[in-house]
């Protein structure tokens, strides 16, 4: 019976079009389905997509990154930069359910707040995001309800990005009776104050929301959001389907692009093939993510002490002796930038090629290198292995080729995605294939990957540097951003110099829509943002 209701409303809602009856519904695919729609554990992009249609978050980024009011209307910072006091909406009403008095939802208060952060951080909640909070707040006295508008956030010591802490999908505000009532099924049972409300889910088929008709916010012309109707999301576990899909206009949009079709839809240079225009939209963002090569730096760790690559001059002959510029235009159509520049990514106001220069492809210095380590044009060089996932098999034999016309041997071993990141958390495998993707808007979060009192994650690499810990430690109390700028980019530097990574290339999101779907943006955390989405009439 489940089934038949799903795929009747996918009749309903087909296509993701207006029809007659004036619905606008948007439609897209979620490969692999959705686990849980609790916040607490919205740990990966298919959680938070759906988590941020129904839930809110105190603050929130804009398109260009920057933080902007969502339930907090203002907020004020004291003097030490330790107690943060945020004055909240008093318009914002949960959806309605029947555990609230007359089934209708009741408003969102300062409570609210301090009992959604207290619950991420208790160890019987087993969050995957307690770690936003641990250790920079005081799990009994640093969320304080003031009064029901008032919220008071206590820092244990200065730490400049909590703001963009505040506005991951972890911090989302949750209703306790609601949650309390359903324990762990809270997470198929969602309950928040976002502009879309839980309507159907079905974990093996898909997800419908259906717009939240008392939601708080309006346009600049007074007209409440969302304006969309619905948003149904399928579970089809295949991105070569998914993009049929797309192309019969069954999805109004996709995230990325199946490789099968990379080379049909998109020209060397990255773009729109001619005769794609007009049927689909492109949209392209720099991305907060760096893909790279990781090495164990810890020679307490097995299989690194007798590495090649625990000598400095090997890494740096690794990193010269890879053309990333060819690697993007010929693997991935130009989908990146080469990472010619640090560790940081672009699309970080802090990112700058000159104040950080990186590695260029320059074979005769990786030789020079290698002769100065004693390996002569790789002579008496030990074979090293470069293990990656399935996905990223293409980039890691592209390297392996590219590093042997050197004389360094690389032999490429594939691994499937989850037994890798067990085995890079342990430091077992020393060379490996990795990507990090910005929790927040700011470099430290890339930059904690190399902070030597950080755990594997973030710090899979076992970076150890007294003098870059003094400078981050430095950096996390600093108040003046072109300051703090130039400490993150002053450790991009030794990062470069010590070579504990190979960055390869820093990504770019990429979306196709159809031409009928209005106001959707992107940017370089890659949310999925629907609030002002309108799909018009073809």
């Amino acid at each position: 019976m489940k089934y038949s209701v799903f795929f009747l409303l996918i009749l309903i809602y087909a296509c993701g079009e207006r029809r007659g009856d004036g619905k606008m519904v948007f439609r897209y695919n979620q490969e692999g389905g959705i686990p849980t729609l609790d916040p607490a554990f919205a740990k990966n992009q298919a959680i938070m997509w759906a988590v941020r249609q129904v839930f809110n978050t105190l603050v929130e980024t804009d398109s260009s990154l920057n933080i902007r009011p969502s339930l907090a209307k203002s907020w004020e910072v004291s003097a030490d930069r330790k107690e943060y006091v945020f004055h909240l909406r008093t318009d914002v009403h949960f959806h309605d359910h029947a555990l609230f008095p007359g089934g209708k939802g009741r408003k969102m208060t300062a409570e609210d707040v301090a009992y959604s952060f207290r619950r991420l951080i208790d160890p019987a909640t087993a969050s995957s995001g307690a770690w936003v909070f641990n250790g920079k707040v005081d799990p009994v006295a640093g969320f304080t309800a003031v009064d029901d508008s008032t919220f008071r956030l206590r820092l244990l010591q200065p730490f400049q990005p909590v703001m963009g802490i505040l506005s991951m999908q972890y911090c989302s505000v949750v209703p306790r009776e609601i949650v309390e009532h359903f324990g762990k099924d809270f997470r198929k049972h969602p309950i928040g104050t976002g502009p879309f409300q839980f309507f159907y889910w079905d974990e093996g088929q898909g997800l419908v929301l259906h717009k939240n008709p008392r939601y708080h916010e309006t346009d600049e012309h007074g007209t409440r959001l969302p304006y969309l109707d619905a948003v149904q999301i399928s579970f089809v576990d295949s991105k070569g389907t998914e993009f049929l899909l797309f192309r019969q206009g069954q999805l109004s949009f996709i995230n990325e692009i199946d490789a099968t079709f990379k080379d049909e839809v998109l020209t060397r240079q990255g773009e729109l093939k001619k005769e794609w225009e007009g049927k689909i939209v492109m949209m392209k963002t720099p991305y907060l993510s760096t893909e790279y090569f990781g090495i164990v730096m810890d020679p307490e760790k097995p299989g690194v002490k007798n590495s090649p690559l625990h000598d400095l001059r090997v890494r740096r002959a690794v990193n010269f002796g890879i053309d990333r510029v060819k690697m993007v235009t010929y693997l991935r159509n130009n989908k990146g930038i080469p990472a010619t520049s640090g560790f940081v990514p672009a699309g970080l106001p802090s990112f700058d090629t000159a104040a950080v220069p990186g590695y260029h492809y320059d074979p005769a210095r990786a030789r020079k290198l290698l002769a100065e380590a004693g390996y002569p044009d790789g002579k008496g060089l030990p074979g090293i292995t470069l293990v990656s996932i399935p996905l990223y098999a293409d980039l890691a034999d592209y390297a392996a080729r590219q590093l042997q016309e050197l004389g360094i041997k690389v032999q490429v071993e594939v691994m499937q995605r989850g037994p890798l990141i067990d085995q890079v958390a342990k430091s077992a495998v020393p060379f490996f294939r990795a990507s990090w993707i910005a929790d927040y808007p700011d470099a430290e979060s890339f930059l904690a990957m190399f902070y030597s009192k950080n755990p594997a994650p973030p710090n899979y690499t076992r970076y150890d540097n007294p003098a870059f810990d003094r400078l981050y430690e430095r950096a996390l109390e600093e108040t003046d951003d072109s300051v703090r700028y130039g400490l993150y980019q002053e450790m991009d530097r030794m990062v470069v110099a010590d070579a504990p990574v190979v960055p390869l290339f820093y990504d770019m999101v990429m979306r196709f829509k159809q031409p009928n779907v209005l106001g959707l943006s992107s940017d370089g955390l890659n949310t999925l943002e629907l609030r002002r989405v309108r799909i018009v009439e073809n």
